[in-house]
């Protein structure tokens, strides 16, 4: 009877060991699909957040130069004023 379970045993792994291997086959597939899946919309997010962070930098950018130019502008203004007071005396 041992013999008989043996042997049973045996064939039942021979036979049914493929199918056993390609549902883990299918499992690892249906993995790498998901995994490409989450990859793509990481991806997705990271340039969404590039984009923000790049229109962020330009708007401080403009912002900077802005206030700069104004700066420029009243020292310019100062100067000529002092220029002019020199002038009229």
């Amino acid at each position: 009877m041992k013999l008989f379970l043996a042997k049973f045993s045996i064939a039942l792994l021979i036979i049914g060991g493929p199918a056993v291997l390609s549902a883990f086959g299918q499992s690892a597939k249906d993995d790498m699909k998901d995994a490409g899946h989450s990859t793509k919309e990481a991806a997705k997010d990271t340039g969404s957040a590039t984009k923000k962070s790049a229109k962020k930098a330009a708007h401080n950018v403009k912002k900077g130069t802005k206030k700069a130019v104004n700066k420029a502008a009243q020292e310019t203004d100062k100067g000529a004023a002092k220029v002019e007071e020199k002038t009229d005396h």
